[in-house]
């Protein structure tokens, strides 16, 4: 039992000095572009949101972008693929560094210094669907051809070891969708190996890996919608979800579940990845959205609303689904990306205090706290709970989740089961 104190204090420590927290969520606004009058009438714009302070700015305008399709982080910089260009800024600054051009440009991923593009567009084609690009300066490195790389437009990527997953679909050619695999070699940039969903995986709309196999939500032939398990040796099992489309994007990984939202409904589905099986709806969460995405430290679910014209609008659900914030957006937030930072090296992130027992189920006790200090404890989204001095803090009123304790500058994580 004392074996297992000490090593609860080890973790304790070990959060203090190294923890993990979401410093800002990105939200990539894709603005109003009207095809009847060919005319950009709301820009593209790129916000950040402070989960701790609740408070969401405008840090980026791409001028003259008809859309923007994604947003990855890599180390002190983010890419963003919009429209016809990749662009490059500081994580911090919001600086831009750099763009290149690249017509068609859907989905981006980062594998050590490669930065790995689809590309689609509607009524175009084009003589490669996938570039790879040198991430620190944009130069295009490689284009993989049509002759010997996949033959229709793409989307998806997912990055496992030096391999790209790449989903084909085809979906900008109404009839003809593609429902493929393909997998792009980093190393020798030799892309084959194409795993074939089946008739009813045709059209994947989104990929992501879990439990080291890939997941991917098809929206068919626009017709029905379904989702694919598939191993990374090609074996795919796919059921459907339901006789309507799940919308552009409009699911995510939630846990140990998909959640999805069918096109024009307000209800959230849960479906359950191991046993690939329908669980029900998600309760209390009754909006219509456009993207979902789960930070992945506290669990909350972060869901964008939109008429696509006019206003943008996230929500913050609590992994009990209590709504816990709410902030206004540019038109269309689309994607939802989560800026994870180490608190490890940062001076003003370090103290002598410790906590136990770290989960706790009631009482926790603060250790080495000094005479006079004070703290406070937030919730995850940053809302403060109690002020206090004394070295002791009952959670039972709280329901289990992630809190921060902060004190002398410094934040420890608490986790209440």
């Amino acid at each position: 039992m004392k074996k297992g104190l000490f090593f609860l204090g080890l973790i304790a420590s070990f959060q203090l000095q190294a923890q993990n927290y979401v410093h800002q969520v990105l939200v990539v606004n894709e603005g109003y572009f009207d095809y009847q009058t060919n005319q950009i009438l709301t820009p593209v714009t790129i916000g950040s949101y402070n989960p701790s302070t609740q408070q969401y700015a405008v840090v980026d305008t791409l001028e003259n972008m008809r859309f923007a399709s994604d947003l990855v982080i890599d180390g002190d910089f983010y890419y963003v693929a919009a429209d016809s260009k990749i662009f490059k800024f500081d994580l911090n600054s919001h600086q831009e560094l750099t763009s290149v051009s690249c017509p068609g440009v859907r989905n981006l991923a980062i594998s050590n210094n490669h930065l790995v593009a689809t590309r689609g567009e509607y009524l175009q084609t084009y003589n490669s669907y996938l570039h790879v690009y040198d991430k620190t300066n944009l130069q295009l490195t490689t284009a993989i051809d049509t002759v010997v790389g996949p033959k229709w437009a793409c989307q998806n990527l997912v990055v496992v070891g030096n391999t790209v997953y790449v989903a084909v679909n085809n979906a900008y050619e109404w009839g003809n969708e593609k429902g493929l695999i393909g997998q792009l070699d980093l190393v020798s940039m030799q892309y084959g190996n194409e795993i074939d969903l089946g008739q009813e995986g045709k059209n994947p709309d989104n990929m992501f890996l879990y439990n080291n196999e890939l997941i991917t939500v098809n929206n068919k032939d626009w017709s029905g919608a379904s989702v694919s398990k598939i191993s990374l040796n090609g074996v795919v099992n796919t059921q459907n979800l339901a006789n309507a489309v799940t919308g552009c994007g409009t699911s995510a990984l939630r846990d140990d579940n998909l959640v999805y939202q069918i096109s024009m409904e307000n209800t959230l589905n849960d479906y359950n990845l191991i046993n690939m099986s329908w669980v029900g709806p998600v309760n209390g969460i009754t909006e219509n959205f456009y993207d979902l995405a789960q930070d992945p430290i506290s669990g909350n679910l972060y869901a964008s609303n939109t008429d696509f014209f006019s206003t943008g609008k996230v929500f913050v659900f609590a992994p009990d689904n209590s709504e816990i914030d709410q902030f206004n957006t540019g038109v269309s937030p689309g994607t939802i990306v989560f800026d994870v930072r180490s608190s490890a090296g940062l001076s003003e992130l370090t103290t002598n205090v410790t906590v136990a027992p770290n989960p706790c189920q009631d009482l926790l006790q603060i250790n080495g706290l000094e005479q006079n200090s004070s703290y406070s404890l937030t919730n995850a989204a940053g809302k403060t709970l109690i002020n206090g001095t004394a070295p002791s803090i009952s959670l039972q009123q709280f329901s289990a989740g992630v809190y921060y304790l902060h004190i002398n500058n410094s934040t420890i994580k608490v986790i209440k089961q």
